[in-house]
């Protein structure tokens, strides 16, 4: 039976959202979190922008060393053969792609202008598919940029065309918010019935809708007997109003009316959340709206008498899901005392304190000092305090770390 995969664009569509951005070290935390929350795949970032080759091929290093265990990280660039080719250079052992380009009147005629037509899109598009499988890809997305704005016969020879050259996914692209949960699931139904083939929900928020329309085009492809990638980004990041957020979908899926007897990957894993949403959170410096489903400080409130007394009768007169689903009801502590912290200005003494709390242990004074050399980097490279997640990493995997910290390619 067909099934609903996760396919996060975090580290991707999440970072090009105008005013914010995460570091590497930032970005190789999310992917390990992701991974550990069962995530199918992320895609991690640009192999042809120079400033992103060392962290991709060090998170790949964090693959082959199975610190990042099950989670697929791929790729993302232009559906143009020497774009695809210079990926592979920059990133050798990368083995996912996506190859995106424009399908609608508007782009191709305004966009374009004239540089490529209808046909050229199409050729692209093939050849690229064709290059990344001869490089060693052993999974190839093909992006249809502003496909809810794309005439639906272009769009299908589009498909078909992508499915025959060997590409395993067509991506729908939702690029303006454009469409509600009617459209798209007609559309990708109309695509679907006359090209069978894995298809990626790409939605935007400009409208509102984007959890509603991520939904309702992966239920068109699963009524059409093909399995559905949703993307996400976490606390609903992305370009102007955002992309599907990573918990909502989740949530969607699994509680929606209507959305039972649609199968969910199994290995999701809801309890990571809070952990993710909160660290998210801090690294790209936005608080997560109060109101935000599932992890957003309202969630589980009740204030009105109402409401208070139906809750502590019975949860479920009131709350769909449990907090606890989302690795929710711990208290957390703060220290009012004394706090040593970690940073760029850090000695020795300081250094060994705040990591004995963290139950780190070094073998020697030499490794102590090597591990501290690295993160007073660290902070220097995120340009704010390391969390405990990213301090446990710099310590359990320095040499990945190193490569991280240095953005100029083939830096030694």
């Amino acid at each position: 039976m067909a099934k609903i995969y996760i396919i996060d664009v975090t580290n991707r569509d999440g970072v090009q959202t105008s005013r914010i951005c995460l570091s590497k070290l930032q970005k190789t935390i999310i992917n390990t979190l992701l991974d550990k929350m069962g995530v199918f795949q992320s895609e991690f970032g640009f192999p042809t922008t120079n400033h992103e080759i060392n962290y991709l091929n060090a998170n790949l290093e964090l693959a082959k060393k199975k610190v990042i265990k099950h989670m697929r990280l791929s790729g993302w660039v232009r559906a143009i053969k020497s774009d695809v080719e210079t990926a592979f250079k920059n990133v050798p052992n990368i083995k996912f792609l996506n190859l995106s380009i424009s399908t609608s009147d508007q782009m191709i005629k305004h966009k374009f202008q004239g540089k490529i037509d209808y046909k050229g899109v199409i050729k692209s598009m093939t050849e690229a598919v064709k290059t990344a499988k001869k490089l060693g890809a052993r999974a190839v997305g093909v992006n249809a940029e502003d496909a809810s704005r794309s005439r639906l016969e272009y769009l299908t020879e589009f498909a078909r065309a992508a499915k025959d050259v060997g590409a395993d996914r067509f991506r729908y692209c939702d690029t303006l918010g454009f469409e509600t949960p009617f459209s798209i699931y007609e559309r990708i139904s109309a695509i679907l019935e006359k090209v069978k083939i894995a298809t990626e929900i790409h939605c935007h928020n400009d409208l509102g809708l984007v959890i509603a329309s991520s939904i309702a085009g992966a239920k068109a492809a699963l009524d059409n007997g093909v399995d559905a990638y949703i993307n996400t980004c976490i606390n609903g990041m992305g370009e102007r109003a955002g992309n599907a957020d990573l918990v909502s979908v989740i949530l969607a899926v699994k509680y929606g009316s209507g959305m039972q007897k649609y199968k969910l990957d199994e290995k999701i894993d809801l309890k990571m959340a809070w952990k993710i949403c909160k660290y998210a959170s801090y690294a790209f410096g936005i608080p997560i709206p109060i109101n935000h489903p599932g992890v957003g400080a309202n969630a589980f409130a009740h204030e009105s008498g109402i409401h208070a007394d139906g809750a502590l009768k019975n949860r479920r007169n009131y709350e769909l899901y449990d907090y606890e689903e989302l690795g929710r009801g711990e208290p957390e502590l703060v220290d009012t005392g004394r706090n040593i912290t970690v940073g760029e200005y850090s000695g020795i003494k300081g250094f060994r304190n705040v990591y004995e709390r963290l139950e780190v242990k070094f073998k020697d004074e030499n490794q102590a000092r090597e591990i501290l050399e690295l993160a007073r980097y660290a902070n220097v490279h995120n340009q704010k305090p390391l969390v405990e997640d990213e301090l446990k990493f710099v310590a359990t995997h320095p040499d990945i770390a190193k490569k991280i910290f240095s953005m100029i390619p083939d830096a030694k």
